[in-house]
Parts: structure tokens; C-alpha cells; sequence
């Protein structure tokens, strides 16, 4: 189906054909009549699918229409991080472009002088409010955001939210907001818990589910079975003939994150780093890099793994295997977007055997597990049975290029 076919205003349709929008994806297909008709909402549906888009441009399209309070702040958009609010209101900024709309976005990370910007664009009254719950909070308690008059909520990656632990905050914030309102929620899953939270803030809700739990198949999905102390050696082995375009590297913790960093640097490969220690202006100057082709790898823990959007990774490597199968069915999904191609690997240690095996089944695929690079000795794939007593964890000061005669049996 075309944009043009939904009832949309003409400017909203001028908007998306700048932008090159012409056909809706089936989530967008779906909620936007939806969410247009006034109720109520929930959308099952996986990042990567349009979902932004789904929500946003029947927001716009309502605000586009007039009668909102223009002193007021007539709509919020709840986003569990400050990479996902900032993409939120890129596309914001896209979508209303041709329209009197105003928007503020709200994250944590910045400096005093955001602050302040933050809290004159609250004070004045924005049409859209795009925040993080935290940082949304540490405005309310100042005491002059009015809440009254909203008439749009929406939560987006709610399951994220609630694993991060902003239930309390959602809650106070739905506290301070009319009873009246159109409210939206969008997960990837919909676990037990996120039911049980959608049903004391949203009333008799329309829902949809396009949850697709497998990975895309233009996705080539490929595993390394490795010692821990093998993995970079793996790495440095992939791109010791080939410059490394566009990869994503998923470590399991910030810590984590810093070693592998800096032992790729030492291998004189162009990296950058992304976990919750770096303030917002260098998260932002490290994704820019990114994204312009400056850094060709970057290694980064989940933060990234949902809702940022750049369409033309060609890689990601697992560089530890997820801790559950949805973050990695999210995790590789960052590649194969926008009708590209794109290989995920996987490198799993004798300690995460059982989980990779888990993943296979829940993907329903038995991953085909390249054979380690001439020199490493090999490891069995025995999934379920207990390891041989090593230590999973890396070891940084030691080694990474062992060979089979100087590995430990």
C-alpha cells in the first residue's frame, strides 16, 4: 500500500515525498488507520520495521489538523535511550517538516546549557516531547512542566523500558497526565509483564502483532566455536587482508567493550567505542564518525542494538554470545536493512555453548560454524554438556594469537 492511499493531510504526503516515502511497511499499513481512529494502541513489532513512522505520522497528521493548545505540550514519546530519542526526533523533524509542528527532544548526557534548552522548550509548550524517562523526570520534579493537557502518549520499546528499569518513572510521569488521552505502546515482545503494564495505562486498546522473532533471511548467519582466547585472533585474522567496512562489534559490558577496543587498535584497525561511560557529545561525535565512514568498526554493548538506524551495516559480530535470543535476533538485525545484504558471526566460547544452542533452536537454524583459522587449535560443539573447567572470562594480558602447541589442553 502507498502513503497516498491513507487518509494523511496533503502536507503530511508532501513531507514523505521529500523524503522519498512512497510505500507503507505492514506495521505502518496496520496502526497508522489505527491510531488515526483515536484509540487506543499496541503494536507488536521488532525494530527495523517502521515503527517510528507507524506512530509519528498519525500524530503529525492529528496535530497538522489544528485545535491543540499551542502553549501546551500536546504530545509525548517515551524512548528507553538517548540514541533512539535522538532518531525519533530526526525523523520528527523529517515528517513535519513542511508543518507549523514544534518538537523538543529530552535526554540525559548533555551539558548545563542543554538543560536549560530543555526546560525553556517544556516551559513554552512544544507540540511533540521526544524523552528519556530519567531526564523527563529530573524536569517534572523542577516543578514547571505541565502534564495537564496532553493528548498523545506514547512509549515506544516498552519491553527495553521496563528491562531497564523505568517502570516507576513511566508510572509517575502517567500520573501527572489527563485521564482523556490517545495512548500507544509499541514492543518488540510482549511478555507476561508488559501486558499486565499495558493494562493499568491504556484502556481497551486496538492490537497488532508483526512480531517477526527470526532473523531476516538475507541475514548470513555464521558462528566461530572458539577458546575465549581465540576470539581476537579470529578478528584479526577476518581483516588482516581486508579493510573492515561498516561492522558492528556486541560485547557483553562496558568493560568488556574498552578491552576489545583497545586490543583492535593495537591491531592498527580504525575503531570506536560506544557503552554508557561516554557523555552525549561523545556519543554523538563517535556515531557521526561512524556513520560518515571515518571508524569502520564499532564496538559497543546492547545500547545500539535497538532503534538506532543506519541502513547499511555490513557486518555485526557477536562477540559474545547474547544472553537471550531476542537481543540477538535485535543484535544482527542491525545488518541486512534497506534491502542490503549482511553477514552476522558469532563467536562462542566452551562457557556459552548452551546458549548459542539455545538461539539455534528459537531461530529454528541450525548456524553454520566456520572452521577456525589455520594455527588455533579447534574446539568440539557439545552444547549441554559442561565445559572443560576454563575460564570464560578474557584475559587481556596474556596472548590472543595462540597457536595449537601453545594452547592449553
Amino acid at each position: 500500500m502507498n502513503f497516498s492511499e491513507l487518509n494523511l493531510e496533503e502536507s503530511v504526503l508532501d513531507a514523505l515525498d521529500a523524503m522519498n516515502f512512497k510505500e507503507c511497511t505492514p506495521v505502518q499499513e496496520k496502526a497508522i488507520p489505527e491510531i488515526m481512529n483515536g484509540r487506543d494502541f499496541i503494536g507488536v513489532a521488532q525494530t527495523g520495521t517502521g515503527k517510528t513512522a507507524a506512530y509519528l505520522l498519525p500524530i503529525i497528521n492529528q496535530l497538522s489538523k489544528g485545535g491543540y493548545p499551542a502553549d501546551s505540550i500536546n504530545c509525548i514519546i517515551m524512548s528507553p535511550t538517548r540514541e533512539l530519542a535522538q532518531q525519533i526526533d530526526q525523523q520528527m523533524e523529517g515528517f513535519s517538516y513542511f508543518l507549523p509542528i514544534s518538537s523538543v527532544a529530552v535526554y540525559g548526557g548533555n551539558d548545563g546549557v542543554r538543560f536549560e534548552q530543555e526546560k525553556r522548550g517544556l516551559t513554552l509548550g512544544a507540540d511533540v516531547v521526544i524523552a528519556t524517562p530519567g531526564r523527563f523526570i529530573s524536569h517534572i520534579n523542577m516543578g514547571y512542566v505541565d502534564l495537564s493537557r496532553v493528548s498523545f502518549f506514547i512509549l515506544d520499546e516498552a519491553d527495553r523500558m521496563l528491562d531497564m528499569g523505568f517502570a516507576d518513572d513511566i508510572k509517575q510521569i502517567v500520573k501527572s497526565l489527563p485521564g482523556k488521552r490517545q495512548t500507544i505502546l509499541f514492543s518488540a515482545t510482549m511478555p507476561s509483564k508488559i501486558k499486565q503494564f499495558a493494562s493499568t495505562i491504556l484502556n481497551n486498546p486496538v492490537e497488532i502483532s508483526l512480531a517477526v522473532s527470526k532473523p531476516a533471511e538475507k541475514i548470513i548467519q555464521t558462528a566461530y566455536i572458539c577458546y575465549e582466547s581465540q576470539k581476537l585472533a579470529i578478528i584479526n585474522e577476518l581483516f588482516k587482508n581486508q579493510t573492515p567496512e561498516r561492522v558492528i562489534v556486541f560485547a557483553s559490558s562496558k568493560l568488556k567493550v574498552k578491552e576489545v577496543t583497545l586490543a583492535l587498535k593495537r591491531m592498527h584497525l580504525n575503531v570506536g567505542e560506544m557503552h554508557s561511560d561516554l557523555d552525549q557529545s561523545q556519543r554523538d561525535s563517535i556515531m557521526r564518525d561512524f556513520k560518515a565512514g571515518r571508524i569502520n568498526i564499532l564496538v559497543a554493548t546492547d545500547i545500539v542494538a535497538r532503534g538506532i538506524d543506519i541502513d547499511d551495516i555490513r557486518t555485526v559480530i557477536n562477540y559474545d554470545v547474547p544472553h537471550d535470543c531476542e537481543d540477538y535476533v535485535h543484535r544482527i538485525g542491525r545488518t541486512a536493512r534497506a534491502n542490503n545484504d549482511g553477514c552476522a558471526i558469532t563467536f562462542v566460547s566452551e562457557k556459552e555453548q548452551t546458549k548459542f544452542y539455545a538461539i539455534e533452536k528459537f531461530v529454528e537454524k541450525t548456524i553454520y560454524k566456520i572452521p577456525l583459522p589455520a594455527g588455533l587449535e579447534p574446539i568440539e560443539y557439545k552444547p549441554g554438556i559442561k565445559g572443560d573447567n576454563r575460564n570464560g572470562k578474557s584475559n587481556f594480558k596474556k596472548k590472543h594469537f595462540q597457536g595449537k602447541n601453545k594452547q592449553k589442553s
